[in-house]
């Protein structure tokens, strides 16, 4: 291995998200599209690496392409209301042999036990039925859309004790009425509804679209539903993924707590949008999921997790689990997703009105995204709020970096009288303070 170092810090940044998604369901979507372009294959892959981490998961595929190469072929028109099939009986024959093609295509590629591959030796089954109840959707705008069907339930009754099984379920765009008639869905409608419910942590679309941009062209990683439905109404979305993002917050509104958009056309993207900071596609949640606080107990081990590599390295002291839990208090956290990537802890001096910022930390998984600035401020406030009229610090690799928000060199001379004492001769910490 040429680099196990950064090996072993990859491996530890991924292992709270391990944790943290072990025993749950995600609803997976992927529209027709993705199945033409050949991604099929790697897809299958990636998400035997999740189920193999005991992530619980289900398969919602579209089929509109292969839908439309069908009627091409019998010479059969294709219509569409506001991004959504009219289905007359042409179609609906389509449709049904669309979706048992694509049935085919996913169990034979959940069924390739490769060598030296996420699939060697696995033996996932993957499991389909008629577990979507569906009704006609009618007429809408005098347009009558005929065999196109909405949602009325999913069997989750059924579903949830194949998941448990250890089977993954797919649902295909098609449902049927109490009296036996077939309808065609949309793949989003069935992805939303699977996904409430099962009570899923994720819902992720596979889209054919780029990332989301706003309107300064700038990449858009994460939207609270709010935030999301401001974005629609400022109506410089491109269609599809206006479509996509109104059924991201449809989901988040009924509860689910993450929906996300990623292209497809990126290798690993599911894998990269669920186990790096950012991602690489867009998030939709109910709350904006970053806080910064002050910490409690529960956040120990998360802290411990973040500062061991810089302890190690010599940037930090060592504080050991008893230390940090009686000085817990001084903690201020910055957490995403229920993960903890940065922190500072802030110890009073009260008799000179003082302040020392200590162990001011962030992830270099999430560095150079203003998260430390965020920190500073933050322990400013906390400061200012406790009556202290100046904050100090004690560095040995980062003078620069406080020099440039507004801290200056000074002496041990000029530190509290109580810090002074505890100063470290050995490791000649620079001091710098900033008056508030």
């Amino acid at each position: 291995m040429e680099n196990p170092d950064q090996f072993i810090s990859w491996f530890r940044s991924v292992a709270p998200y391990i944790h943290r998604f072990h025993g749950k369901t995600f609803v997976i979507a992927f529209p027709g599209d993705l199945v033409m372009a050949g991604k099929l294959p790697v897809l299958a892959h990636d998400l035997s690496l999740l189920h193999a981490m005991g992530i619980k998961i289900v398969i919602v595929h579209g089929s509109r392409p292969q839908v439309a190469e069908q009627l091409e072929l019998r010479n059969a028109s294709c219509n569409f209301y506001k991004g959504i099939r009219i289905t007359d009986p042409a179609a609906l024959e389509c449709a049904k042999e669309a979706a048992g093609e694509i049935r085919l295509d996913i169990e034979a590629a959940f069924s390739q036990g490769l060598p030296n591959t996420p699939m060697a030796h696995a033996a996932i089954r993957i499991i389909s039925g008629n577990f979507i109840t569906a009704s006609p959707v009618g007429v809408i705008d005098g347009v009558d859309l005929q065999l196109t069907g909405r949602v009325r339930r999913i069997a989750h009754e059924t579903i949830e004790p194949i998941l448990n099984a250890e089977a993954i379920v797919l649902l295909s765009p098609l449902g049927f009425s109490q009296t036996g008639e077939a309808f065609n869905l949309t793949m989003e409608d069935v992805a939303v509804n699977a996904a409430i419910a099962l009570h899923a942590e994720k819902l992720i679309f596979l889209t054919e679209s780029p990332v989301m941009k706003d309107q300064a062209g700038e990449d858009i990683r994460e939207l609270s539903s709010h935030q999301a439905e401001a974005v629609l109404q400022a109506g410089f979305l491109p269609e599809q993924q206006a479509f996509n993002l109104r059924y991201a917050i449809s989901a988040s509104k009924a509860g689910v707590p993450r929906v996300h958009t990623v292209p497809f056309e990126m290798d690993g993207a599911v894998l990269l949008e669920l186990f790096t900071h950012d991602g690489v596609g867009t998030m939709v949640s109910y709350e904006n999921l970053e806080s910064l606080r002050e910490a409690t107990v529960q956040d120990v081990g998360g802290i411990l997790q973040l500062i061991e590599p810089f302890e190690e390295s010599g940037v930090l002291v060592k504080r050991g689990r008893e230390l940090l839990e009686r000085e817990i208090g001084n903690f201020s956290v910055i957490e995403h997703d229920g993960v903890i990537f940065g922190c500072a802890a802030l110890y009073p001096f009260s008799a000179e009105k003082m302040a020392e910022m200590a162990c001011l930390i962030v992830s270099p998984d999430a560095q150079k995204q203003g998260d430390g600035e965020r920190i500073l401020r933050h322990m400013e406030n906390r400061a200012r709020a406790q009556g202290f009229n100046k904050l100090f610090i004690l560095t040995t690799q980062t003078a620069h970096w406080f020099l440039n928000r507004g801290f200056v060199y000074a002496s041990v001379d000029e530190l509290p009288k109580d810090r002074q004492r505890m100063y470290n001769w050995q490791r000649k910490s620079l001091v710098l303070i900033k008056k508030l």
